[in-house]
């Protein structure tokens, strides 16, 4: 079987990896291909469709899998199609599901899909004109392909106004933005989920989270994706039958009932929302980054996925998946989505250890001087399997800390939010707290609301070391009969309340100093430090409930992966706090 791949990216090097390990595929080409591509296929610069479609003919292709979306959208697939040319890829008129949101949000509507509200404008006054009628978050989407970049999301109504000058007036996506859709913002969880389809029938893929933003935490413009990593745990089973019944298989039909048949790779962007799934958009092929994890997973022939779509056979395949997860980091040039510099050069490649569960796929390098350069804003896609999410994400970033370049940048926090979704085992109540007086509300209120964000759950009491010494025993027992691991003391002046609850439970307990009296606190401080031989309480700073619950979340985390999770994002936006005020001062550009 002689497959040509069209494309020259992470997702077709990938592609291009996975069908190289076909025993069906005894020719593999690419066009335009890479210098990483050309180590597992001939590469070839087929300059237009119709070149491709000679090439195809001449040389007896029998499969041409296009990775991209802009030669789907442009019919790449029809013309193919009426040469009697085999392709994996939808038609012109399928593909303007993703081709035109407008289009898109039409069929939705008309099929009763789930997604959210919207309206579409050619002129940008009119569209202005909508802003003033609409609550913020304000969505805004060029209708045209703008490489997974032209969405924007504003909080304020005159900064949406701009993002409709910046699209439709001065031309930021070209011809893209001249025409823009306006929609509600949708709360919730954003995962991807594919399936593939030959028009009639379809095989669902494994659901796949991308990271779209390029700063942690979800901040900064939209990219291409800087990271992925699947199965979604976001996508939970109850979700997935939703996804199929609300979702792809009424666009399946919607497609065919309309005369379009969807063949191909169905990509649908999904907002979760309290379970229920909602579209934030359609692609019509894979999505970079979310290929390479899924081609990681797939454990059976990518070539029978493929040529069943095309043939109108995807009934007779049984792909296997394996278990475990897979995860992809994507390393970029600084200055990516905005300007970026080419041509320096990569260190470490060769060094990278690779084999099936683990490999560095090219997005933008290039030969240079027997070595590898930055050919591009992505760069590399560094994807790794492992028996859990958390193993994926540790191998795969052993792998990216390997590799260096001047001004490479990547995500760190790629994967947390799947991690805070493993609760596996974890009780609902974590921590115990308990407070020596009512008036030390204040001081617990700065515990809980560490704990909250964190997902930890907690119970809380009032009870007294020197009143009401038995009410803290039975406090102690109820909390551990509840699943409790860790303690919180609260306590001023002589604060014996802390040893006390030490002395009821061989569990972790963290004594928090009051300022309540005319020692400012120190007399709480130095009795809690100063527990007796055999009764350990961990001592935070006077009036320290902030710091005290991270500790507890630190000892509980040595247990729990979604804690491990929840505090490196923590700390992460502790570090983007210090950054934004240091850029906000207008300091040092040094750092």
């Amino acid at each position: 079987m002689k497959v040509l791949i069209i494309g020259g990216g992470g997702r077709e090097h990938a592609l291009a990896w996975k069908l190289s390990g076909s025993p069906r595929v005894t020719d593999l080409y690419a066009s335009p291909g890479s210098d990483a591509i050309a180590a597992l296929a001939q590469c070839v610069n087929l300059t237009d469709h119709q070149a491709v479609a000679d090439f195809a003919e001449k040389e007896g292709i029998d499969l041409t899998v296009v990775g991209p979306e802009a030669p789907l959208v442009d019919g790449l697939a029809d013309l193919l199609s009426a040469r009697g040319l085999r392709a994996f890829g939808p038609s012109r008129a399928a593909a303007a599901l993703e081709g035109s949101k407008a289009f898109a949000k039409n069929f939705m509507q008309r099929h009763n899909i789930p997604t959210a509200p919207h309206a579409t404008f050619d002129d940008p006054e009119a569209a202005c004109a909508y802003l003033e009628k609409q609550e913020g978050p304000y969505v805004i989407k060029a209708d045209g392909l703008a490489a997974g970049k032209g969405v924007v999301i504003r909080l304020e109504r005159e900064e949406a106004r701009q993002a409709i000058h910046s699209m439709m007036v001065d031309k930021a996506f070209g011809t893209a933005g001249e025409r823009v859709v306006i929609e509600g913002f949708l709360r919730g969880e954003e995962a991807s989920y594919f399936v593939i389809s030959d028009g009639a029938n379809y095989v669902a893929l494994p659901s796949v989270q991308d990271h779209k933003p390029i700063g942690e935490l979800d901040r900064g413009p939209n990219t291409g994706g800087m990271g992925a990593y699947c199965p979604a745990p976001v996508v939970t089973p109850e979700t997935e039958r939703k996804v199929l019944k609300q979702i792809v298989e009424p666009t399946l039909r919607g497609m065919a009932a309309d005369g379009h048949p969807y063949s191909g790779v169905l990509y649908v962007g999904l907002m979760i929302s309290d379970g229920d799934p909602y579209v934030v958009e359609y692609n019509c092929r894979f999505g970079d980054p979310e290929c390479q994890p899924l081609m990681m997973m797939l454990e059976s022939d990518l070539a029978d996925l493929l040529d069943g779509a095309a043939r109108g056979e995807i009934a007779q395949v049984k792909p296997r998946w394996r278990k475990g997860a897979a995860a992809c980091m994507v390393m970029a040039s600084g200055g990516y989505p905005g300007e970026y510099s080419k041509g320096a050069a990569i260190h470490g490649l060769g060094q990278t250890e690779e084999d099936d569960t683990a490999r560095v796929f090219h997005a933008g390098t290039a030969r240079s001087n027997g070595g590898w350069a930055t050919n591009g804003g992505r760069v590399l896609g560094v994807t790794a399997w492992g028996e859990n999410l958390s193993a994926a994400l540790e191998r795969g970033y052993r792998m990216v800390e390997g590799i260096s370049w001047e001004g490479a940048t990547y995500r760190r926090d790629i994967g947390l939010k799947g991690l805070k979704h493993d609760r596996a085992g974890r009780p609902g109540v974590n921590v115990g707290i308990v407070l020596g007086s009512a008036s030390d509300m204040e001081i617990a209120d700065k515990v809980t609301s560490v704990l909250e964000r964190l997902n930890i759950g907690y119970e809380l009491a009032v009870a007294s070391a020197h009143r009401t010494p038995q009410r803290v025993s039975r406090f102690i027992k109820a909390c551990q009969e509840q699943g409790a691991e860790v303690f919180i003391a609260i306590a001023g002046m002589a604060a014996a309340l802390p040893g006390v609850v030490a002395a009821e439970t061989v569990l972790p307990v963290i004594g928090v100093p009051v300022k309540s009296s005319a020692f400012e606190g120190m007399d709480a401080l130095l009795s809690i430090a100063q527990m007796p031989p055999g009764v350990p309480v961990a001592t935070v700073g006077v009036n320290g409930g902030a710091n005290a619950a991270l500790l507890a979340a630190e000892i509980l985390a040595l247990k729990y992966p979604d804690l491990q999770a929840g505090l490196k994002e923590y700390r992460l936006d502790q570090e983007n706090q210090i950054e934004e005020a240091h850029r906000a001062a207008g300091l040092s550009k040094l750092i």
